[in-house]
């Protein structure tokens, strides 16, 4: 009988220390697709949350003390969908650690798929330097600066927003310290703002249908044609994403007499699927200086954009979208421009214009890793353009078609295409100008071969050659790298060429104080201009990391290089009176920079910091001045703070420094705040108020903007804001 009780007694008290043991695991946290290690990713026990760990450089997180048994553990990371799972503990083999992939969540894929690389591939993934403004940063804008997306662009370090009317608030994009023309626009992936229809109204796209803005820096011709020499932005326009209708509608009024009304709508119904834009915008002209002139111009506008979305099949969509801007627009003196009398008596700088745009996008899948699509648009643009008792009427229609192969095999991703650039100028007889109609087409073949030669190291090679019917031939070969030496470091290096054909209607910068750009002032283009061509390089080393689960940092620090050979300038035409010509200068532009900028998230608190230092000067011939309108320094800071379903604090910041007008004339430094305070009401109802231009810097302080009489006004360069402080108040409902 003794050793029966002693058996027993031996196996329970066994049992016992066996269920009281506490063991030692090991877990390898990584990306289900790249499996690369995720540092910083938290894993706990779901039965007692004080037994977790992070994981180190390669991934692994040990966590001690942890029971024998069966347990249910939980992994969180940022951007990663959570998972749970569960281990007979201990481990069958404790020296190797159990591996858990985690998926991408999609809200993160959606916030960093760039549209624009024609591989749809993810912003850490491409070998050019890509930022975006996501679908966050849209929401938000689309109630602090309703009207348009140049707010939010010139918050951007290495893009600057130079203000070119004074009449009537056109604006243009600088990057790298190059002139306008040098920057590409893209809607959707499509050029829409090429030479007269580019003019006016590329900045006045609302962002409340907006999905993102990608910001390409420096040259990528290769992709996209010859404008894309200072870099690129692709505007992108939602999509339905559910069969619940999304409603937005938001109303805005600011102290310059402007209102805004903008509605969204989108939805999902079953194969088919629809987005709705419509945007009013009626404002006065205001003299904010108080010397009669029009400081912030008279708008009317109206915008309505649908776009229909269809699925065939799985392997077969298509979305067709149309879009329409009317709007009347009109500076000069104010009680004029109010009144509406263009009688000549007083300036009145007035332009109505139309732009119908038609585009497509088919897209079939042959195989995972195989598509063919095919996109294009159709524009036709009108403009009626007075002055006192000039006029210029003309319309433009122009085209884009566009068809590319997308296979990926092995390592390589390769994308073949083919594409057609239709413009067609057409004035109306007689008129006030001395401006000829024309017509233009292109014809370009492009290849680009995406190599990931090995897990850290991608190559990526492109061609293309275009054939203009007026300007001939050009070939364009781009070249880059990008290699991630551990996951934390990213570096990327690329050179690439560019052109840009001669356009009476591209942006000019004239040559000096005494050359004026006014159509009234242009000659027609000259025989013997010829394009422009260009070289370009970047280098771009990114850091980035998680530390737990809250606070995340990036830094990235770039340098660019390019050069301009025969840059058209605009110049007076000796002993004509008010004669201006486009000509080759005998020099070239040389542009050199470095642009730095400082991502911080903690929680709730979102940090941006950004300085971008450019030299941007005249070489050769004995040349050396600065690039006018180019600041050769430019500070940017966001910073914001968010109660989660309650509250949202912003405030923005930029120093403007070094920048020159003609002839190395240096102007004032300035600087610019803004805030802004949003007050949500349950998850429907939001009200905002924003101040742009705290410190009301107005270029008035500094120097007269307008000078001589209300009939023959004289105006200067355009180089500081113009419209002081500006105060709106907008109420933003969401369903």
């Amino acid at each position: 009988m003794k050793k029966p009780i002693l058996l027993t007694l031996f196996v329970f008290i066994s049992k016992t220390l066996l269920f009281a043991q506490t063991n030692s695991v090991k877990i390898k946290l990584e990306d289900a697709i790249s499996h690369e290690p995720l540092i910083g990713a938290t894993i706990r026990l779901k039965s007692n949350n004080k037994i977790g760990a992070s994981a180190d450089i390669n991934g692994i997180a040990e966590l001690k003390n942890v029971p024998t048994g069966k347990q249910e553990f939980e992994a969180t990371f940022v951007g990663y969908e959570q998972k749970e799972f569960t281990l007979e503990i201990p481990l069958t083999d404790e020296k190797q650690p159990f591996v858990v992939s985690m998926n991408q969540s999609k809200e993160a894929l959606e916030e960093v798929v760039v549209t624009s690389s024609r591989t749809n591939s993810r912003i850490e993934d491409l070998p050019i330097k890509v930022e975006v403004l996501g679908q966050e940063d849209m929401d938000e804008e689309s109630a602090v600066v309703p009207g348009n997306v140049a707010s939010i662009l010139g918050d951007i370090s290495i893009i600057h927003i130079q203000k070119t009317s004074p009449t009537n608030g056109n604006q243009a994009i600088r990057m790298q310290g190059l002139d306008s023309k040098y920057t590409q626009i893209l809607r959707d992936g499509i050029p829409l703002f090429e030479g007269f229809s580019g003019n006016l109204g590329v900045l006045q796209i609302p962002p409340l249908d907006l999905r993102q803005v990608e910001v390409v820096k420096g040259s990528v011709s290769t992709l996209y044609g010859g404008g894309a020499i200072g870099g690129m932005i692709n505007i992108v326009s939602k999509t339905p994403n559910s069969e619940t209708p999304e409603i937005t509608v938001v109303l805005n009024r600011s102290n310059l007499k402007e209102t805004n009304l903008n509605s969204y709508y989108a939805q999902k119904y079953g194969k088919t699927g629809l987005t709705l834009f419509v945007g009013l915008t009626d404002q006065k002209a205001v003299d904010v200086n108080g010397d009669g002139f029009s400081d912030s111009p008279l708008i009317k506008q109206l915008s309505f954009h649908p776009r229909f979305f269809y699925t065939f099949s799985d392997k077969n969509k298509l979305n067709l979208g149309y879009s329409l801007i009317n709007e009347k627009r009109a500076g000069g003196v104010v009680d004029a421009v109010n009144n509406e009398e263009n009688n000549g008596t007083k300036f009145v700088s007035a332009t109505d214009f139309q732009r119908h745009t038609i585009d497509y996008n088919f897209n079939h899948e042959f195989r995972k890793g195989h598509s063919f699509t095919l996109k294009g648009a159709i524009s036709y643009f009108d403009r009626n353009f007075t002055e006192q008792s000039r006029f210029f009427k003309a319309n433009q229609i122009s085209s884009y078609t566009e068809a590319t192969d997308f296979i990926e095999t092995g390592k390589h991703k390769f994308v073949f295409g083919a594409n057609l650039t239709l413009e067609n100028f057409k004035k109306s007889n007689p008129d006030s100008t001395l401006l000829n109609s024309y017509n233009y087409s292109t014809v370009g073949l492009f290849v680009q071969d995406d190599w990931q030669f090995t897990p850290k190291f991608s190559l990526q090679t492109g061609l293309r050659v275009d054939n203009h019917n007026t300007f001939g031939t050009f070939v364009l070969p781009r070249i880059s790298l990008l290699t991630k030496p551990s996951e934390k470091f990213t570096i990327r290096l690329s050179v690439g060429t560019g052109y840009k054909t001669p356009n009476i209607f591209a942006n000019q910068t004239p040559a000096n104080p005494l050359t004026s750009v006014n159509y009234w002032n242009l000659t027609p283009l000259d025989a013997n201009v010829k394009p422009e061509n260009s070289i370009g390089s970047n280098i771009d080393v990114a850091y980035s990391t998680h530390i737990g689960e809250h606070f995340s940092i990036q830094l990235d620090q770039a340098f660019y290089y390019t050069n301009i050979t025969s840059p058209i300038v605009a110049s007076a035409i000796p002993n004509q009176t008010n004669r201006t010509r486009l000509t080759n200068a005998g020099y070239d532009v040389n542009s050199i920079g470095t642009d730095t900028y400082l991502r911080m998230e903690y929680d709730a608190i979102e940090l941006y910091l950004g300085f971008n230092h450019t030299i941007a000067k005249r070489s050769g011939s004995g040349e050396s001045a600065y690039l006018p309108f180019s600041p050769q320094d430019k500070f940017s800071l966001t910073l914001a703070y968010t109660v989660e379903n309650k509250w949202r604090f912003g405030i923005e910041s930029s120093f403007v420094g070094s920048q020159y007008l003609y002839d190395n004339q240096r102007v004032k430094d300035y600087a610019f705040w803004a805030g802004a305070i949003e007050r949500k009401f349950g998850s429907h109802l939001s009200l905002i108020l924003n101040a742009e231009n705290i410190l009301n810097v107005k270029q008035s302080d500094y120097e007269k903007v307008i000078t001589g009489t209300l009939e023959r006004p004289t105006f200067n360069p355009i180089w500081a804001p113009q419209e002081g402080a500006i105060v709106n108040l907008a109420l933003k409902y969401k369903l």
